[in-house]
Order: C-alpha cells, then structure tokens, then sequence
C-alpha cells in the first residue's frame, strides 16, 4: 500500500483513504482526528477479529487499490480514468465511499463498466449541478451514504437514478432548467473548478481530448474597466451594465492560444485576424465566425447554446414516472394520528396547534410530520422539532445545541441534562398564537441547521 500509494500521497492521503473505507466498512463516518482509534475499534469487532489480521489487511489494501485508482490516477481503463479526474477536479471526496463499494462490485464482476461509468458521471454531474446553483454542500456526506444503502444490486442504475430524482429540497439534483438559467448568470471566471468546466465543455463527445491547460480564459468582452470607444459604441448606452453584468459568464467566456494578441482589440479583429475566431478549431469558438457585433444579444444567444450544451454534459436522470413513484418511500404505519393527542383536538390548544402545524410544515418541501404515542416529530434529514402537547402549552423541543440557538428573547431552556420526551437540547414553550411567529423563527434555526444552512 505504501508502495502504490507513493512517499507523498501515502504522508497526505492515507489517512482519508482509512477514513472513506471505514465508513464502508462500518456504516459510520469517524471523526477526522479519530480515524486511528475508529480503526482499532473495527479491528476488535467481533466477525473481524474472529477472521484474523490477514483477511483484514488484505480487505484493506484491496479497497486501497481501489482508492488509488480514482484519487491517484492509476485506474488502466482510459474512460473511467478521465470519470475520476473529472472527480478529483471537483473535489468530490463525501462521495468516494459509496464510489469504492460501487468500484469493489465492479472489479468482482458484478457491476458492468458501462453502468459503473455511468454511476460516476451521475454523481459527478450531481455534484457540478448544485455547486452552480450554489446549494449548501454539507448535507452531502449523508446523501451518498444513504445512497449506499438504498442502491438495488438488480437494478443499479435505475436505483441510483430514482435516489437522486428523489431527493428533496436542499438535497435535490437541479432540474435541467434550474441549471440552465444559472449557469448562464453564474460568475463561472472565478468558480473554484475553471478549468474542469471548460474542458469538459469543450472536450464533450470529442475523441481526441484537447489540453485546455495550454490555451488561457479569452473575455470576449475585455476586462478593462476602461474600454474603448468602439466597444462602447458595440454595447450601446448601457455598455457599464453589460459588462458587470455579463463579464465573467458563460456567454463571454472562452479558450485561446492568442491572448496576449487578442487583448482589448474589437471583437471583429478577433474574429478576423490571423488565429482569430474564424480560423479557431476549439469547438468554444464554433458559431463566433458567424457574429456580427458582441452586444448584449450574442451574450445571451451564446450562453443559451452553450448551456444547452451542458444539459447534455452534465446530464440528469431521467426515469418514467411510474418507474420513479415505485421507489418513493411508504410511510411508516405505527398507527397513531392526532386523535391519540386529545389536547391537539380540542381545548385551547387546539387551534394553537393547528396553526403551528400549518407554518412548519410550510417551511420547506422536505417537511414531514409523524405522530408517535407521547409527542408530534417534524422531520427533514431527522427530527428537528418535536411537540409534547400538555393542556395550556405546546412544549416544544428543538434538535440542536443550546449554545447555537439565538434567542434575543431569552424564552429557551437548555434541557440537556434533563430527562424527558422529544429531541435536542432547547426547549421553549408555546401558549398562544401571539407568540407564534417568534417560535417558528427558532423552528426555523434548527431546520437550517439540519439542512445545511449553517456551515
């Protein structure tokens, strides 16, 4: 393992690899400073310890093998190869556990290449998608590690696709028109993966690749906060706004190897001068030979094209619905309804409630309300408020830390060393329907913090 890992990805990388393969292993994701102490937990499990250290250490280093194999760029087949540095590029590390027990059923036999292939552009296009429609990123982890366990091993694929059709609200895979209208607005000169964007874009059913690292990022539309009389003149009356406007999207944005010669010159000297537009073989600059004048228009039009283009690139699911409908989760049947709260049916509370239902179910699509024996849960990833209904007040638990709730009213109680039904660590109570939009902005601070709001 040292050996195939290498001196310098063995000091930096062993230790990520340890931690992706536990949770394969074990189901949990250990904290990053205790991987050592997690693994040594694993060991001592009783079926590990019955095995023996040499099955265990060779379930190691064949996972590790695997590992290396996307994360190192020793994979020998060409394709998966540039699946996984599309991968690496995007920092895509929350989805190699899932990807190294897809990967181990690949090499036993079990997973055909061109359905593994297609898992990891899923995921890679999964990823890309919600980076441009700027969705919080930290629900991640516990996407792909319930993806692990929701996967069908007779239907792979349209498993994977149903999971991610399915995912709700901050979890969702952007629709092809959420991704399109921002991509074309998206500052994507300064997104974090430039060059990934533009060579996938550019290299899309190409098979020759082109090295985009030896071209550089051409602005149709220069940078200089000072341009040109004959650029003003091109843009019109409205030449300031366009440029702040449209500067660093898609539409203005492509690849040469005649920066320094382009430089803030006209857009028909760049279409017509010797390496310019017209003779481009980049498939960014096909149609750019064709243009007359670079206003606000062929902004548009080009961003339109190319993000068309990327639907295709980084392409969604797609399943019938039927199909789609027969994955959707059965709610749990434990047989109580709001009759067994007698409290929430009739008496002061009763309308109280009723309201407070309304509100935290409206705060988001992935809200789901579920009536146990003794208290009401409202869940998105897990509970994240639970009610206890008593005759003059809802108690109200809030699934979070006490010191992270901000309440300027100082209404809350830190409960967490107190016994009693419900989740979290913050209780506050609710009695009357004045107090109500001031509690369902604390509802609302445990829900964004279970979603991924707070970083």
């Amino acid at each position: 393992m040292e050996v195939e890992f290498g001196q310098e990805a063995y000091g930096t990388q062993f230790d990520s690899f340890m931690r992706h393969f536990l949770t394969v292993k074990t189901g949990n994701i250990p904290n990053q400073g205790e991987v050592y102490e997690a693994f040594k937990a694993h060991a001592r499990s009783p079926d590990v310890a019955k095995a023996g250290v040499e099955p265990m250490v060779a379930d190691l280093r064949t996972f590790a093998r695997y590992y290396c194999a996307m994360t190192l760029g020793a994979e020998p087949d060409p394709e998966l190869r540039l699946a996984f540095q599309d991968l690496r590029e995007l920092k895509v590390d929350v989805a190699y556990p899932f990807l190294l027990e897809l990967y181990h059923d690949y090499a036993s036999g079990d997973f055909p290449k061109a359905d593994f292939l297609t898992a990891v552009r899923l995921v890679e296009s999964y990823v890309f998608r919600r980076a441009i429609c700027a969705i919080p990123t930290n629900s991640q982890n516990k996407t792909f590690a319930t993806l692990t366990k929701a996967v069908k091993k007779d239907r792979y694929i349209e498993s994977i696709q149903a999971y991610l059709l399915l995912l709700p609200s901050y979890r969702r895979f952007p629709n092809d028109e959420e991704f399109k209208r921002e991509l074309q607005t998206k500052d994507l000169y300064k997104f974090r993966s430039r060059s990934y964007w533009i060579r996938r874009l550019e290299n899309h059913k190409r098979k020759e690749q082109v090295l985009v690292d030896e071209y550089t990022i051409e602005h149709i539309l220069p940078q200089n906060e000072n341009l040109s009389s004959a650029w003003k003149t091109a843009l019109g009356v409205e030449w300031s706004r366009i440029q702040q406007t449209y500067l660093h999207t898609i539409g203005n944005l492509t690849l040469t190897g005649y920066n320094s010669e382009y430089s803030d010159k006209t857009f028909a000297q760049k279409r017509d001068m010797s390496g310019g537009f017209k003779e481009s073989p980049l498939k960014l600059n096909q149609g750019l030979g064709m243009v007359e004048q670079w206003d606000e228009d062929a902004i548009r039009q080009r961003a339109d094209r190319l993000s068309t283009i990327a639907l295709d690139v980084w392409a969604a699911p797609k399943l019938e619905t039927s199909v789609r409908e027969g994955y959707k989760s059965k709610p749990a049947q434990l047989g109580y309804t709001i009759v067994d709260h007698p409290y929430l049916v009739s008496g002061t509370m009763a309308e109280v409630f009723k309201v407070f239902r309304k509100e935290v179910l409206a705060l988001d699509d992935c809200v789901t309300e579920e009536f146990l024996k003794l208290y009401v849960a409202y869940k998105a990833e897990s509970n994240f408020v639970d009610i206890v209904p008593q005759t003059k007040r809802l108690r109200i638990s809030l699934n979070m830390p006490f010191p992270e709730i901000n309440d300027p009213k100082g209404l809350c109680k830190d409960v967490s060393s107190v016994g009693r039904w419900g989740n979290g660590d913050v209780e506050v109570g609710l009695a009357s329907l004045d107090e109500l939009p001031y509690v369902i902005g604390l509802v609302r601070q445990s829900l964004e913090r279970q979603m991924g709001g707070i970083e």
